[in-house]
């Protein structure tokens, strides 16, 4: 018998997140390990539970959960989070997956569905609504080509940077790699961040995965 997928619930209603757990533990293949409506409770419970998926709702009125999502990922907890919200709107999905979530559902999804995205979410795929697809077909269209136009920004160094970013290699990794100071490195690495907008490491990975750098035949020369 597999291990059940561990969930933590991030939602302010009661009610909803209760209804929600019990669905899911219904399912026989998910166990929902944490359940709260309080970013420091929640803060606490990813660190204690170490989560294989965090589900959390969009807006809470402390703090809304793109925000909350983004300091996690500041703090290290790196969980796949899809985001669970009644929100159909493009924008708040851009968002959402900008500051990392592994997808994006809507509270009207079918239970079948949600369980679906949490097995997906949980081996590494990308989820959202199937009535957002066309919704993720346009931003993606829209994202690559800011992608696109963001890439030439950089120069050839911070390329090459950005494609060991990719390969997971740390700082002290790269500057030996490249034969230049753990300082330069680290400056390069900066000037990536501002100049594409990511905030995070990780981030900055899936950005050169996605245009192909750090890939054999895509190294560029030194400057």
């Amino acid at each position: 018998m597999t291990d059940k997928i561990k969930v933590v619930l991030v939602d302010d209603h009661t009610l909803f997140r209760k209804g929600l757990a019990e669905l899911l533990e219904h399912s026989g293949i998910i166990n929902v390990a944490g359940i709260s409506g309080d970013a420091e409770e929640a803060r606490r419970m990813l660190r204690e539970i170490q989560p294989d998926v965090v589900i959390m709702d969009l807006h809470m009125p402390s703090v809304d959960g793109i925000t909350l999502l983004s300091q996690f990922h500041q703090e290290g907890l790196l969980f796949p989070t899809l985001i669970l919200t009644v929100s159909d709107d493009q924008g708040d999905m851009a968002n959402a997956l900008r500051a990392g979530a592994r997808g994006y559902l809507l509270k009207n999804m079918e239970p079948a569905e949600v369980v679906d995205a949490i097995q997906r979410a949980a081996r590494g795929e990308t989820v959202v609504a199937p009535t957002m697809t066309a919704k993720l077909v346009n931003l993606l269209d829209a994202k690559q080509g800011k992608k696109d136009s963001l890439i030439e920004q950089l120069t050839q160094r911070e390329q090459q940077i950005l494609g060991c970013l990719a390969k997971g290699e740390s700082n002290k990794v790269i500057a030996r790699n490249l034969g230049i100071s753990h300082d330069t490195v680290k400056l390069h690495v900066h000037n990536i961040f501002s100049k594409l907008n990511l905030t995070s490491r990780v981030a900055a990975a899936v950005f050169a995965v996605e245009q192909r750098l750090g890939q054999p035949g895509n190294g560029a020369s030194k400057s």
